[in-house]
């Protein structure tokens, strides 16, 4: 369905029964995501949860009026609680969406239930290590003028975006299989002004560390064990500042393990949401 929040149309799914608490989730990517991973990764708990999923602005099938800053789009989120007729929300999100879901819980702590956490990681110098992670790896040749091209916001136009991630997707899983990887890139949805965004004005001064210790919310903190991009470290960064929070490592996971380990995973996020 199309919901008019904040002034930008979005692209939202709702899966669940009405009355049941609300879990919202923001997926990864900037502007490579797109709401069919959160729908297949939270879609399940739509048993006990009413399940919110979208395009986020600048995203997947949402109109794109800017700006795609973090601010933005943690007030998106807050829109769609209202929407829903929501007091409080778990809020969850991976990847890039983690960055916002974290955004969210500390300028809305009053509608925060309680945050899940999925590969993710709370300042920029995850890039760093994330440069040098690709520098030491095997597994491809890297195209060093794109990569730097795509890491620091400088995509042309769709097009330019969707042949960059086809480039570096197969560094992001524990096994790699091309079929798959190649499945996924044709099947994706780019927006490349919103990915220019993510790099060139949101994460050059994003650091949310000395305000991560006021998040008051019980938080579920997930990783791949292989993951290049948001490591392990970053996740124990996160869980380290947080008052409230679990980590969980996916020994056989890399970027992805609600995909690569789906059973574990919503086990894991059931057993943690019963504690609620």
């Amino acid at each position: 369905m199309r919901v008019v929040i904040n002034d930008n149309e979005l692209n939202v799914e709702v899966l669940g029964e009405e009355g049941a608490p609300v879990l919202i989730a923001h997926h990864g990517g900037g502007g490579i995501g797109s709401l069919g991973e959160p729908k297949a990764t939270f879609g399940p708990l739509s048993d006990k949860f009413q399940v919110v999923v979208f395009d986020a602005r600048g995203c997947g099938l949402s109109e794109g009026k800017p700006p795609f800053s973090h601010a933005q789009w943690a007030a998106d989120v807050d829109g769609l609680r209202e929407w829903i007729g929501a007091d409080q929300i778990v809020i969850a999100g991976g990847s890039y969406g983690g960055l916002i879901a974290m955004e969210y819980a500390l300028a809305y702590p009053e509608h925060t239930r309680a945050m899940i956490l999925r590969d993710t990681a709370a300042d920029r110098s995850f890039l760093d290590r994330a440069f040098e992670n690709a520098r030491t790896q095997t597994r491809i040749e890297i195209n060093w003028d794109n990569f730097n091209r795509y890491w620091r916001g400088q995509i042309t136009d769709d097009e330019d975006l969707k042949e960059r991630w086809a480039e570096i997707i197969p560094l992001y899983d524990f096994e790699y299989d091309p079929v798959k990887s190649k499945k996924s890139v044709d099947a994706g949805l780019y927006r490349y002004e919103a990915h220019n965004w993510c790099f060139e004005h949101n994460l050059p001064n994003y650091d949310l560390r000395p305000q991560l210790p006021t998040v008051t919310c019980p938080t579920l903190v997930t990783v791949g064990r292989t993951d290049w991009v948001t490591t392990v470290a970053a996740a124990e960064t996160i869980a380290s500042l947080i008052p409230k929070a679990k980590l969980v490592i996916f020994e056989k996971s890399g970027h992805s393990p609600q995909i690569e380990e789906f059973d574990l995973f919503q086990k894991v996020m059931r057993d943690f949401l019963a504690t609620l």
